[in-house]
């Protein structure tokens, strides 16, 4: 991970690694806490003593990135209301959402680009509430995120395990839901901001989408189950540039393949995706 990608939520500090510390407080088993990210995808988490030269603020928090990782969905790390949607600006947390979980706990998901909720609203394990971005003093897109007791910040508990504290780790997505026979997730949700669809086709057990966001230049390809919605499974996305190497997004994902994301200045693309043997392979199309 590049050091100098992402900036602590209070005081705008760079991203670096510490040293493995053990014990300290942590979040108890109360809740069933998960990931903050749709089932089956793995994002690098970090946090930063106080000992480091960019000790993180507050020490318990850790930060998640990916590659491409602008506009991606975040959603709730456990059942809930909303207590405060929060915009900064500039400063601090920038666009930030508190879910207060009872018993005195809470998350906080800090610099997204988009906020999906309303204070007072209920919310489900899994659901959707903003997107990732890069908002408040932030140098590069990534979720700060914290676990909360009556106000104190905990060591980040994710499917009953402890976080590492304190360097890097990267960490699966367990936060698959109770599933159901719709797809909570819509192509343009799952890129992210500004993005439509401008192609589509269809593999058994899902819905393979070719997106375009006019404002950044960005082409992005996802595949949205339609089967075993919920429950890690086999799905796979792919993006090739005419002349370039193919990026796949292939893995045991509860709800879709992808982003893949790229720019094609002048080229063309190749795109599709695949769920177990049935897959979907355009030619190279879409020049511009």
């Amino acid at each position: 991970m590049n050091v100098k990608r992402i900036l602590s939520a209070a005081a705008g500090l760079a991203i670096g690694l510490g040293v493995l510390v053990i014990g300290g407080p942590q979040a108890s088993a109360a809740t069933n806490w998960q990931m903050p990210f749709p089932c089956g995808q793995t994002w690098e988490g970090q946090t930063r003593g106080p000992t480091h030269q960019y000790p993180h603020s507050p020490l318990e928090a850790i930060d998640f990135s990916r590659a491409d990782a602008q506009g991606d969905v975040v959603v709730a790390s456990a059942a809930g209301k909303v207590k405060r949607v929060e915009n900064r600006g500039s400063e601090s947390y920038g666009r930030w959402i508190e879910i207060d979980h009872g018993s005195g706990w809470a998350t906080r998901y800090a610099h997204l680009s988009a906020q999906s909720v309303s204070v007072g609203q209920s919310v489900t394990q899994g659901q959707k509430i903003g997107n990732v971005g890069s908002t408040g003093n932030s140098s590069g897109p990534h979720l700060h995120f914290e676990q909360l007791q009556n106000g104190d910040p905990k060591r980040i508990v994710m499917n009953g395990s402890q976080a590492l504290y304190y360097g890097s780790k990267n960490y699966k997505s367990n936060n698959c839901g109770g599933g159901g026979a719709t797809n909570p997730y819509t192509p343009e949700e799952a890129c992210g901001d500004g993005y439509k669809v401008i192609d589509g086709a269809n593999v058994t057990g899902a819905r393979v989408s070719l997106l375009y966001n006019a404002s950044n230049g960005y082409n992005c390809v996802v595949a949205i189950k339609t089967t075993k919605i919920g429950t890690a499974s086999d799905v796979g996305a792919f993006l090739e540039v005419q002349g370039a190497a193919r990026t796949t997004d292939r893995d045991e994902y509860g709800y879709y393949a992808g982003p893949v994301k790229k720019k094609a200045p002048g080229k063309c693309v190749k795109w599709g995706g695949m769920v177990g043997s049935s897959s979907y392979t355009s030619g190279f199309e879409h020049c511009g």
